[in-house]
């Protein structure tokens, strides 16, 4: 028989009205949905080659990179968060911010640019501190720049929505045991009118005092109650197998920590008072746990920071103007570009139009493998977003196109128990397309309405393309 005889089988390679018009002619058609990298871009395409892990030459770039991401990942893998401590008020961590700085959320940006919801959290921390007496006078002062502003990222901590830490609040302290490094988040406030939503009435503020005041103490006498800390990395596995991501749902990971700090607070001797407050502030937020699963991702990925030529994201951050990431073999460069707009589920009487875009340190959790990046795991939270637990499982699926490894530490019972997927790898993200699924909330542009959603947003490609450009420039690649 000629080879050329009978129907004809074809490839169709990226455009479909190429394959349509050769099955219109009797031919056997298979599509494959590719398109060039970025756009056809040659230069990236060269670079990405030039990176890429050929497992030939000991000192090809791309061997070099894929040596250091198994150092970067086996530190990530081996990392131990571990709630040791409790700082009454950041002051004692960094003394400084009494020269009136404010910590916020992402990477770095001056007030006149900063989104509605991060400049109502900076003047309601003016008021909480004291530095102003009113909205107006602290508005005033910001706007003279009499105010500075650091990315909680650089001080080793991080901040969820607005993220504004300032020199009274307390924080948790996270000790990565397996390497000693530490991570900082400040306290969840609830749900409602809160500070990281941009609200800064007198509700907050006295909410605030009561943190400080009575919910902090109690809870550092419950951690020093137990030796060796609160072991956050197990609480985190235990939640994903119980309908959790440790991202936009805490819901069992706030109850796992209630039951850790319960008993100890029982017979720790304290007043009846604050025992009771403090434990029925968590048991009637589902979300409180959310600061400490992002201060566990903090100091998992922080382990894996300076590892040179790794290609490894070591933080993802959104500053509600833009989204940021840093890379292990980058130091602390960020890579930005601008945030979009997440999808979801509104809230009554909200829509699309309402929201901010992305914003929040939170998304240092789908480093580690959580939140989007575990999406499967969470059947309820799926709800909410307007999916289905098919369209969670692909998401999820999808997110082992573009990390280095599968945490066994960290199961996903929908996917037959496989571990989370973690570890992004910018080439992989820039070779294949496919950008990271992040799970958030959708805070109002106006600050002070508050949180108007739960929703989806995936991060924009040019931060990586920017980092794999800076990478090969590292790496000697032109």
């Amino acid at each position: 028989m000629s080879l050329l005889s009978g129907v004809p089988k074809l490839v169709n390679v990226g455009v479909a009205s190429f394959g349509e018009a050769a099955s219109a002619a009797g031919a056997e058609v298979v599509d494959l949905d590719w398109r060039p990298i970025e756009g056809g871009d040659p230069k990236l395409a060269w670079l990405l080659a030039s990176l890429a892990g050929d497992g030939g030459h000991a000192d090809a770039p791309g061997t070099r990179i894929d040596r250091a991401n198994a150092q970067a990942i086996e530190r990530v893998l081996a990392a131990k968060p571990v709630l040791v401590d409790i700082a009454l008020q950041a002051r004692e961590v960094w003394p400084d911010l009494d020269a009136k700085i404010l910590l916020h959320a992402g990477a770095p940006l001056p007030w006149r640019k900063m989104c509605g919801p991060m400049q109502g959290a900076a003047i309601g921390a003016l008021l909480y501190e004291g530095w102003a007496k009113s909205p107006e006078e602290a508005e005033a002062q910001l706007a003279r720049g009499d105010i500075r502003f650091e990315s909680c990222h650089d001080r080793g901590a991080v901040g969820p929505m607005a993220g504004i830490i300032s020199a009274s609040m307390p924080l948790f302290v996270v000790r990565n045991e397996a390497r000693g490094n530490l991570a900082y988040t400040n306290m969840s406030e609830g749900i409602g009118r809160v500070l990281r939503f941009g609200a800064n009435g007198p509700d907050v503020i006295e909410r605030l005092k009561w943190i400080e005041k009575t919910l902090a103490p109690t809870l550092k006498a419950a951690v020093a109650a137990q030796p060796g800390g609160i072991n956050l990395k197990s609480i985190q596995a235990q939640a994903l197998l119980m309908g959790d991501e440790v991202h936009s749902r805490n819901t069992a990971a706030s109850s796992l920590f209630y039951r850790a700090v319960a008993g100890p607070l029982m017979k720790s001797g304290l007043e009846r008072r604050p025992i009771a407050e403090t434990l029925d502030f968590i048991d009637a937020n589902w979300q409180f746990f959310l600061n400490l699963s992002m201060a566990s991702a903090k100091a998992t990925m922080d382990a894996a920071e300076g590892v040179a030529g790794s290609s490894i994201v070591t933080a993802m951050a959104r500053n509600g103007v833009t989204v940021a990431i840093r890379v292990a073999g980058l130091g602390r460069r960020w890579f930005e570009a601008p945030a979009d707009q997440p999808i979801g589920l509104y809230f009554p009487g909200f829509k699309a139009e309402d929201a901010n875009p992305d914003l929040g340190d939170s998304a240092i959790t789908e480093t580690a493998g959580f939140g989007g990046f575990s999406l499967a795991a969470s059947p309820a939270l799926v709800q909410l977003v307007g999916g289905t637990p098919a369209e969670a499982r692909a998401k999820c699926i999808e997110m082992y196109e573009i990390t280095c490894a599968k945490n066994p530490t960290h199961s996903i019972p929908t996917l037959d128990f496989a571990g989370a997927p973690t570890g992004i790898d910018i080439r992989k993200v820039v070779d294949t397309g496919i950008r990271p699924v992040i799970t958030t909330g959708l805070a109002h542009r106006q600050a002070g309405v508050g949180q108007v959603g739960v929703g989806i947003v995936r991060a924009p490609m040019a931060c990586f393309t920017a980092a794999l450009v800076a990478l090969a420039a590292e790496m000697g690649v032109a």
